[in-house]
């Protein structure tokens, strides 16, 4: 019978996804470029893994810690492109090679030493990872906002893989020194396997979001109101400010907003209401601070401050609310109002709208024709 490697099941996953953002046209190749590379290295070391450690193929093995060690560093560049303006590489950068050519140095020179290099690599740039994602969703300003959530998690558990990576290779050291390494390549196997599944799985998570294609996904944790506290039942009409909605529903902030905090949350009130910024779908934090000619720091703080929520949900909160509107004032298909309300997926679409009014868009408009006499909210 013939034997197939596990890491070859998660290459051809993996190489699935890829070719479904390359699908996507040139512009998502120049906004993902960096993903599109990262899910493309996690296929080969995954085919050259199972080449290594399922046929015993030693030939491959010199490539192994090479390639790896351009994993880590591709994956910070590529969740740092979120948190800027400008994304993309620039000659800065250089440094970021300098784990892959110590790799490689040090493999022509002796091996000795190449297992700390590629332990510290990944450790440190998993730590580096945990850094950017410190400010939260709101930390991904050029991240569409209907995803930034989903973004973040991904480079939450980009983070978390690379480390358990060096934690695994430090458990492999241990067992070479206590045990001669009777368990190692059955550890390094399937270790490597499920990191490089994980990482896959958080490159294709913040690659299809900001492609517009994310998988459909559980809806977030609960919010502290009831789950019909805003159903159409227990109010007379559709919110007519989101922010209403936004500052209800969450929590008090923590700290107290200043006068500049309550200057820029109105002026961004002004804003959206006027200019229906929402019904962007690749709206972002960077665009709206440059609309407001602010540092996107300041309108993040602002909003935090003021309506006590994230960027990604006040937006999400108008767009949930022109949703409203339409399922209550018109006949439109939900798949059609998902797309005028702002969103591009219906993944995320339904886990807003249950997130706000605590039930899907068909029961909440299901629930418009049991009203007395029929009548529709105004």
């Amino acid at each position: 019978m013939l034997l197939v490697p596990l890491s070859f099941l998660v290459a051809l996953f993996l190489a699935v996804f890829l070719v479904r953002l390359l699908g996507e046209g040139r512009e998502s190749w120049r906004r993902n470029g960096l993903f599109l590379a990262l899910l493309a290295l996690y296929v080969v070391q995954s085919l050259l893994v199972g080449l290594r450690w399922g046929y015993g193929m030693m030939a491959v093995l010199p490539a192994l810690p090479v390639m790896a060690s351009l994993v880590p560093a591709l994956s910070f560049l590529a969740f740092r492109d979120l948190t800027r303006e400008r994304p993309g590489l620039s000659v800065h950068d250089w440094p970021h090679l300098l784990p892959m050519l110590a790799t490689l140095v040090l493999l022509v020179v002796g091996r000795a030493p190449v297992d700390l290099v590629i332990i510290a690599n990944f450790l440190g740039y998993g730590l580096a990872l945990l850094w950017l994602g410190r400010l939260g969703p709101d930390g991904l300003i050029a991240a569409r906002l209907d995803g930034s959530l989903r973004s973040f998690r991904a480079l939450m558990l980009t983070a978390i893989a690379l480390i358990a990576s060096a934690l695994t290779d430090v458990a492999i050291s241990l067992d070479m020194l206590w045990s001669g390494g009777r368990y190692s390549p059955m550890v390094v196997s399937a270790a490597t396997t499920l990191i490089l599944l994980l990482l896959g799985i958080g490159a294709v998570t913040a690659g299809q979001e900001e492609a517009g294609e994310g998988a459909d996904a559980a809806a977030d944790q609960p919010i502290a109101l009831e789950p019909r506290a805003l159903s159409v039942l227990d109010r007379p009409s559709v919110p007519e400010d989101a922010t209403n909605i936004s500052t209800s529903a969450s929590p008090a902030p923590t700290r107290a907003a200043t006068e500049d905090h309550r200057h820029i949350a109105t002026a961004l009130d002004d804003l959206m209401r006027e200019k229906r910024l929402w019904s962007d779908p690749n709206l972002n934090l960077a665009r709206l601070a440059r609309r407001l000619g602010l540092p996107a720091r300041a309108v993040s703080e602002a909003v935090n401050r003021v309506h006590a929520i994230s960027v990604s949900h006040y937006v999400n909160n108008h767009r949930i609310s022109e949703a409203c509107r339409l399922l209550a004032e018109t006949d439109m298909p939900v798949t059609r109002i998902l797309f005028e309300a702002g969103f591009m997926t219906k993944s995320n679409f339904n886990r807003e709208f249950l997130r706000v009014t605590g039930e899907s868009p068909s029961d909440w408009r299901r629930q418009l024709s049991r009203l007395p006499g029929g009548e529709k909210v105004t």
